[in-house]
């Protein structure tokens, strides 16, 4: 079992990485020739101001009583400049946004796996192409892109403010000033060009990274050395899908929007000819980049997809007709082994030499290889779900379905007050799937609940008003309480440690994990979600005991009652049963509970939108990588709530843990196999996000069952003992 839980792992992690070579390469073609213009410059300098989430309508709308609250970059829009609606593209985040601006090119995909902090190859930008840069900003923004250039960054400290609108007024009061000082440093020789724009946009509530529109269009307003003025018009000027104009009184001042791609020839004040040796250059350069590939960019950079992903559903399909064997194998018998090793050696020489002539890279070998001693093994013996990922509604219609199962099976009429509490439990649990996603409109006072064990009671409750004072804390501007996190951390520690000091009897033990986990939850939560484990917790009980009810009904023998099991005791193998019919159905239920856990409250909409407010209990200062694994713990909670259940009810129906796990595998791996078709490279970082987490989920449905099936069987079985008791006896 060790030998088969160590190989399954490994052709998991490698059938996970495969989608990084097959969708997430970068798209970067180096060894081009540089392309310049020849004519002189317009301008001798570039200032260029990115105000980090300022979305276009922000800026260009005007107060109620007609006035602006940026007053010089109107006066800039109205008389001296050039303005327009800059269109960004997904994903709408810091990183992807500047690189958008600097380099000319959308951020490089394969970033994800950096976090958005820096891009996995080198390449050009304004910066690395001028004489000398000096940058400005936010400390989180300015190192990804001062790394192997000259460019000497000095950096300020970000402050946020809820209040967003009342902040522009600020940003044009510096930008006024900053104009002046640069002007008067130069002995305002006419000779310097500015730029203000915006990185990307920002919701109602906050967030940003998906295509709304407002956090796609960021506004632009260039004036200075080599700028068209401002351009009085008196026709209509149409832009399909907006009406902006109208809304900000700027329908007589003609509007230039700006994609990228294409050289924005309206805002350049000069010559026909330098305009046209700028198409030209610009011309010139994309040919550069066919040249290098000497055909499409897309076609050679996705040259190798099909057949890589033709090698991984190879895998795929092996290693579950592998698995789909042992379980035959273990209840039947199957002693038919054809002799294949040369044949074997053949088809892996010529893979091997195929590969050599491509002179294809190491991980190629893995993912074309790795079928074959998979199907070997296959050979050698014999020859609703889906849909829930993308519509949590869905989950809804599950659950009322199942709560109807003893219902069907005759279970009410003999176990009538677990029946019912399962049926409740299943309908409680179906709303969630209906409210909205986490992180749209925080309802912290949701957060207080109810525990069960009095040595926990305080920690749960402690948990429950940290939450409160935290966000009431940030909204009056005196940051993140020292004490509040202090809690938070130390909470999260001792999370996995304080079960561990409680009975190894089923209930009591259970009871400990489910409100330690409980408390974490409460901490990394905003709303209603805060309700979901303990309905879910409810749910697993009613599960536990149904099933006892369930074995009673089939007359399996030897049942033993719920309160004298004991998660430690040694189980008897001689009472391991044969897989029966029900025994799928369990796998299935299992199944089902795990994506009802991940999807039920929108918590994965919520890591892929990168909304910061779950994770405020424990830091404030924008970390994607510490904020993103707090968040992923907080999806795993409600999955490990599950996974203990799942192991109780496999010792208390006396079924070995190896087949229920193997039939688990097999729909996990044949739901994996479907979303490894559905992972996309292009989009928004929710849409891109999105596809990621599916096939990670299903991916760590195998994964994670192996390694936390160790982690929960500790989790259930072992007890800490800190300090010995010694037994009295008295008289």
């Amino acid at each position: 079992m060790i030998t088969f839980f160590l190989v399954g792992l490994a052709v998991h992690v490698v059938f996970f990485l495969s989608i990084f070579d097959i969708y997430f390469t970068s798209p970067l073609v180096h060894g081009m020739t540089p392309q310049t213009t020849p004519l002189a410059p317009p301008s001798s300098r570039l200032v260029l101001f990115v105000a980090d989430g300022l979305r276009a309508d922000s800026l260009f709308t005007l107060l109620p009583d007609g006035s602006s609250r940026t007053p010089y970059l109107r006066s800039v829009i109205e008389e001296t400049g050039t303005w327009g609606v800059s269109h960004t593209r997904v994903p709408t985040e810091s990183r992807p946004g500047h690189v958008a601006l600097i380099a000319g090119f959308y951020e490089d995909v394969s970033a994800v796996a950096k976090g958005w902090k820096e891009n996995p190859v080198e390449f050009d930008s304004v910066f690395n192409e001028s004489r000398n840069t000096w940058c400005w900003g936010s400390p989180d923004i300015l190192p990804m892109f001062a790394k192997g250039r000259h460019v000497q960054p000095d950096k300020i400290t970000h402050r946020n403010f809820k209040e967003y609108l009342d902040n522009i007024v600020l940003v044009d009061r510096g930008v006024a000033e900053l104009v002046d000082v640069i002007e008067d440093f130069f002995g305002r020789d006419g000779r310097t060009t500015y730029v203000f724009t915006s990185d990307h946009g920002m919701t109602n509530w906050g967030s940003h990274g998906a295509g709304h529109p407002s956090e796609t269009l960021t506004p632009l307003v260039v004036w200075g050395s080599g700028v068209s003025k401002a351009q009085r018009v008196t026709e209509p000027q149409l832009f399909e899908g907006d009406d902006f104009l109208q809304d900000w009184k700027l329908e007589h001042i003609r509007r230039v929007d700006v994609n990228q791609g294409v050289l924005p020839l309206l805002y350049l004040n000069s010559s026909d000819k330098f305009k046209a040796e700028s198409m030209y250059t610009n011309a010139i350069q994309v040919l550069e980049q066919f040249k290098v590939k000497m055909q499409g960019l897309v076609y050679y950079h996705t040259y190798d997809r099909f057949f890589l992903g033709c090698s991984v559903v190879l895998g795929f399909v092996g290693w579950t007709s592998y698995v789909i064997l042992i379980i035959l194998r273990t209840h039947a018998s199957l002693n038919r082994r054809p002799n294949l090793t040369k044949q074997v050696r053949t088809i892996e020489s010529v893979i091997t030499v195929f590969l050599l002539l491509q002179r294809s890279p190491i991980t190629y070998y893995i993912y074309c290889l790795l079928p074959v001693p998979v199907w070997y093994s296959v050979l050698k013996d014999s020859f609703v779900l889906v849909v829930s990922f993308f519509h949590r509604a869905m989950l809804t219609v599950g659950l009322a379905v199942l709560s109807l199962w003893p219902l069907l099976t005759g279970l009410f009429s003999k176990a009538k007050f677990r029946s019912l509490s399962w049926f409740v439990a299943c309908l409680c649990l179906a709303f969630f799937p209906l409210m909205p996603v986490v992180g749209r409109e925080a309802n912290l006072h949701l957060k207080q609940l109810p525990t069960c064990l009095p040595q926990q009671m305080l920690l749960v409750a402690v948990c429950s008003f940290v939450p409160l004072l935290t966000h009431s804390s940030l909204l009056q501007k005196r940051g993140l309480p020292l004490l509040n996190q202090i809690i938070s951390w130390s909470t999260l520690a001792s999370s996995i440690l304080v079960p561990l000091l409680s009975s190894t009897r089923i209930f009591y033990r259970l009871f400990s994990i489910f409100l330690s986990l409980t408390s974490t939850y409460l901490l990394l939560s905003t709303g209603s979600e805060a309700l979901f484990p303990p309905v879910l917790s409810w749910l697993m009980f009613a599960w536990i005991n149904i099933e006892q009810e369930a074995l009673l009904t089939q007359g399996v023998p030897g049942r033993q009652e719920l309160s004298t099991i004991d998660f430690s005791a040694n189980i008897d193998i001689t009472k391991i049963r044969q897989l029966k019919l029900d025994d799928i159905r369990r796998s299935y239920f299992f199944v089902f509970f795990i994506i009802t856990a991940f999807f039920g409250t929108g918590n994965i909409a919520s890591i892929n939108s990168f909304d910061p407010a779950s994770v405020y209990c424990f830091l404030t200062v924008f970390n994607p990588f510490i904020m993103g694994g707090l968040m992923m713990w907080k999806v795993l909670i409600p999955f490990i709530i599950v996974m203990c259940t799942f192991e109780s009810i496999q010792v208390s129906t006396q079924l070995s843990s190896r087949s229920l796990f193997l039939v688990v595998l097999v729909i996990s791996d044949a739901m994996a196999l479907h979303f490894f078709f559905m992972v996309q490279d292009y989009g928004s970082w929710l849409d891109i996000g999105t596809s990621i987490s599916h096939y990670v989920i299903v991916m760590s449905m195998t994964i994670f069952l192996m390694l936390l099936s160790v982690v929960t069987h500790l989790l259930t079985s072992k007890r800490l003992i800190l300090w010995n008791r010694h037994k009295m006896h008295f008289p």
